[in-house]
C-alpha cells in the first residue's frame, strides 16, 4: 500500500494528461461538423461553383429579425436562403460573402454549395459582434416543413460540457501542484472565503438579465464562442482567430465556456460571476496578511456588495477576470517568501507570479501593471540582505515568463507574434465619443479622470473608511500602507493610454484596494471603541453590509449607473452633467420590450436615437417598416438624452421610462 501512494505520488500527472486526451477524444467522436447536419443532394452544374459538394436543409432562427449570413471557404461556394419568389430569398457567392437579411422566425430553408472543408457564419437576431460559426444544433437535413428542433437549438451542450470539464481538471491540476501550502491555510479563512464566494456569487445572479444586453456582450461572447469551438476540434488555422484580434483571448476562452450552453448570455453571465466573486474572496487572505484576519474578511464583504464590482459581474466582459486575475497576483507575491524558500523555490514561485501575470495580460492587454505591482511586492516583502537579488530576478523571470504565456496561450501569435500583436493594438488607438464629465461634453478628460470617478462611485460609507484609512496610514506608516499604496496609484498608469473613459471600468484593480483601504480604516476606528463597546467590530462589520445591501437596493438592477451621496446619486450627476450614465447601453432592452409588447403590426419605429442601436432587438414584424425620419414614425426610442439629445417631434406623448435614482437612462415615445 505504500508502494502504491509513493507510485501514486510520483505519477499523479498522469491522471490530467490522460483526462484531456480523454475529452478531446470523446469530442471527436461525438461532435457533428454543422455542415454534416444537412443532407447531400446533387450539385446545380449552372449555378454552382464547379467541383463543389452541394448540401441543403434547413436552418433555424430562433427570434425574428435582421440576421447576418455568410460562409468561410477556401474556393468560391454558394449559398441560398429561403425559396425562390419569398421575400427572404438570398444568395451569397463567392468566398467570404455577407448579407444582411430580415428573416421570421422559425425553420428556413438553406443550401450551400462549397469546397469539403467550409464553415457557415451568422450573427443572429440578439448578437451584432463578431461573426459566429453556425452551431449543428440550428441545422437539419429535413425541409423547413418537416424540420425539429429542440430546445438546445443554437447551443452547443456537449461542446460546453467537455470545455468546463476541461477548465476543472486544468483547476484541478494546479490546485494539486499547490497542495502543500494549501494545506498551511487556516480553516477559518477557508470558511470565510467560501461564505464570501457563495454570497458574491448569489448576488451576482441575482436580476441577471434585469438590466439588459450591454454594449461589447455581444462580441466578447461571440469570439468567445468561436474560440472555444476551435481549441475543441484543435483548429489553429490563423483564419479561426481572426475574432475580435485587437482583445488578447483569455476572457473569451472563459466566457466562451458559458456561450456554448445556451443561445444567449446567461451562462456566461453566471460565469463573470465566478471570476469576481473568487477575487472577492481572496481579499480574505489579502487583508489578513497585510493587517489581520477580521480586515479581510471585512474588506471581502465589502467588495462582494460595492455596485461597480456587482455590475461588472453580471457581464460578460474583460472586468471580471481582471478581478480574479489581480487579487491572485496580489495574494501570490505577498505569500512568495513564506518558509523561508530556498533560492530554487523562490525561483519557482517567480515563475508562477509571471504566469499568472501572463494570463492577466492575456485577459486584458493594461493587466501588464498587474508585473510592476507583484514585483513592488515581492521585493518589499523580501528579507533586507536579500531585497535586491529578489527585484532583479523577479524582474528578470516574470516578464519573460509572462511573455511566454501570453504567446502559448494566444494562437494567433504562433506564427507572426510581432506583426500580430501590433495589429491587435493599432486597432485600440481609435477615440471614443464624447461623455459627460465635471459639466462639460468632452472625449479628452484630464488625466484626474479615474481619480474622481472612483471617489463619485464609491458609497459614502466606505468613502469615510478609506479617509479614516488614510490618517491610519500617516500615523502608522508600515509597510502595509505601501503596499495599499502600490496597489492603488500603479493600475492609475491606464491614464497614459487613450482608454480614459467608461468610469471606473479600466481601474478596477483600483476598486479592490480601496475595499481593503475602507475596511482597514474602519479596524482603525472601531479599535478607539473596542474599550468602551462589546463587539464594536462585528456591529460595524453587520451595518456595513446592511448598508451597502440598502445601496444595491435602491439602484437595483443597474449598477452601471451608481453615484455616491457624496455627489447627491445619479439623478444629480445626471441633471448638471457631473459624469456619465446610460453609457453601455443598460436600460435598453426594457425599453426595446415595452415597444415590442405594445406596438400595433408593422408600426413604424424610430431608433436612431440609440447610439448603441446594435442592442435594440425589436420585435420581427418592426424591422422592415423602420424608419430614419421622426415625423413618420409611430414610436420613438430615446437613450441617453443626457449626452445624446433626441429631438422628439410635436404629438408624441412620453409613454415608457427607465430610470435610476432620478438619472433617465431611456424613453419610449408614442404618437
Amino acid at each position: 500500500m505504500p508502494r502504491a501512494r509513493e507510485l501514486v505520488a510520483k505519477f499523479w500527472g498522469v491522471i490530467p494528461a490522460a483526462l484531456v486526451v480523454g475529452l478531446f477524444a470523446l469530442r471527436a467522436c461525438t461532435a457533428t461538423p454543422p455542415l454534416d447536419n444537412l443532407r447531400i443532394v446533387a450539385a446545380d452544374p449552372v449555378n454552382d461553383p464547379p467541383g463543389t459538394v452541394a448540401r441543403e436543409g434547413s436552418l433555424y432562427i430562433a427570434r425574428g429579425g435582421p440576421v447576418i449570413i455568410s460562409f468561410q471557404s477556401a474556393s468560391p461556394g454558394r449559398l441560398v436562403l429561403g425559396t425562390l419568389g419569398s421575400s427572404s430569398y438570398k444568395q451569397l457567392h463567392g468566398v467570404a460573402p455577407k448579407e444582411r437579411i430580415v428573416l421570421p422566425a422559425g425553420p428556413i430553408a438553406i443550401r450551400f454549395a462549397g469546397p469539403p472543408v467550409a464553415r457557415l457564419l451568422w450573427s443572429p437576431v440578439g448578437r451584432r459582434g463578431d461573426l459566429e460559426y453556425v452551431p449543428a444544433s440550428s441545422l437539419s437535413p429535413e425541409p423547413p416543413e418537416r424540420a425539429q428542433f429542440g430546445a438546445g437549438a443554437g447551443a452547443a451542450i456537449s461542446d460546453g460540457v467537455i470545455s468546463l470539464a476541461l477548465l476543472l481538471v486544468l483547476v484541478g491540476t494546479l490546485l494539486m501542484l499547490a497542495r502543500h501550502r494549501l494545506r498551511e491555510v487556516k480553516r477559518e479563512t477557508w470558511l470565510a472565503m467560501g461564505a464570501v464566494f457563495i454570497a458574491a456569487c448569489v448576488i451576482r445572479w441575482i436580476g441577471l438579465h434585469a438590466f439588459g444586453q450591454t454594449w461589447d456582450e455581444d462580441v466578447n461572447w461571440s469570439s468567445g464562442r468561436n474560440y472555444v469551438t476551435n481549441i475543441l476540434s484543435l483548429d489553429l488555422s490563423p483564419l479561426s482567430w481572426i475574432w475580435n484580434y485587437q482583445h488578447p483571448p483569455v476572457m473569451k476562452y472563459l466566457e466562451g465556456i458559458g456561450a456554448q450552453f445556451a443561445d444567449g448570455y446567461g451562462p456566461a453571465r453566471a460565469l463573470s460571476a465566478i471570476w469576481v466573486a473568487l477575487g472577492c474572496a481572496f481579499l480574505v487572505p489579502i487583508g489578513a496578511r497585510l493587517y489581520s484576519f477580521r480586515v479581510g474578511v471585512l474588506a471581502a464583504i465589502i467588495a462582494a456588495l460595492l455596485p461597480p464590482l456587482v455590475a461588472h459581474g453580471q457581464i460578460v466582459g474583460h472586468e471580471a477576470p481582471t478581478v480574479l486575475w489581480w487579487s491572485l497576483g496580489i495574494l501570490l507575491a505577498l505569500t512568495i517568501h513564506d518558509g523561508e524558500p530556498s533560492l530554487r523555490t523562490l525561483r519557482i514561485r517567480l515563475v508562477w507570479l509571471g504566469v499568472v501575470i501572463g494570463i492577466a495580460v492575456a485577459s486584458r492587454f493594461v493587466n501588464g501593471l498587474l508585473g510592476v505591482l507583484v514585483l513592488v511586492i515581492v521585493a518589499e516583502r523580501a528579507p533586507a540582505k536579500r531585497a535586491l537579488r529578489t527585484a532583479i530576478e523577479g524582474a528578470a523571470i516574470m516578464p519573460i515568463v509572462a511573455a511566454l504565456t501570453l504567446y502559448a496561450v494566444w494562437p494567433r501569435l504562433w506564427t507572426h507574434p510581432f506583426s500580430s500583436l501590433d495589429e491587435s493594438l493599432a486597432k485600440l488607438t481609435q477615440p471614443h465619443s464624447p461623455e459627460p464629465f465635471l459639466g462639460a461634453i468632452t472625449s479628452t478628460p484630464g488625466p484626474h479622470y479615474f481619480l474622481i470617478y472612483l471617489l463619485a462611485t464609491l458609497p459614502l460609507g466606505i468613502l469615510a473608511g478609506v479617509i479614516a484609512y488614510c490618517v491610519r496610514a500617516a500615523r502608522e506608516r508600515n509597510r502595509a500602507a505601501l503596499v495599499i499604496a502600490a496597489w492603488f496609484i500603479i493600475p492609475m498608469a491606464v491614464i497614459a493610454s487613450p482608454v480614459r473613459q467608461d468610469g471606473v471600468r479600466y481601474v478596477m484593480p483600483c476598486v479592490l484596494a480601496l475595499a481593503v483601504a475602507g475596511a482597514a480604516g474602519w479596524d482603525f476606528l472601531v479599535t478607539l471603541l473596542e474599550s468602551r463597546v462589546r463587539r464594536a467590530f462585528a456591529i460595524a462589520t453587520g451595518v456595513i453590509t446592511v448598508y451597502l445591501a440598502i445601496t444595491l437596493a435602491i439602484v437595483h438592477p443597474y449598477y452601471l449607473d451608481y453615484f455616491g451621496e457624496q455627489v447627491g446619486g445619479a439623478g444629480t450627476v445626471a441633471r448638471n452633467h457631473l459624469f456619465e450614465t446610460a453609457w453601455w447601453g443598460e436600460g435598453v432592452g426594457p425599453a426595446v420590450d415595452y415597444v415590442n409588447e405594445h406596438a400595433a403590426k408593422d408600426a413604424k419605429v424610430y431608433r436612431n436615437c440609440i447610439e448603441p442601436a446594435h442592442l435594440a432587438w425589436f420585435r420581427e414584424d418592426l424591422w422592415l417598416p423602420m424608419t430614419n425620419d421622426t415625423a413618420s414614425a409611430d414610436w420613438i426610442v430615446a437613450y441617453s438624452q443626457q449626452s445624446r439629445r433626441c429631438n422628439v417631434p410635436d404629438g408624441f406623448k412620453r409613454v415608457f421610462i427607465v430610470d435610476v435614482q432620478g438619472a433617465t437612462l431611456a424613453e419610449v415615445w408614442q404618437r
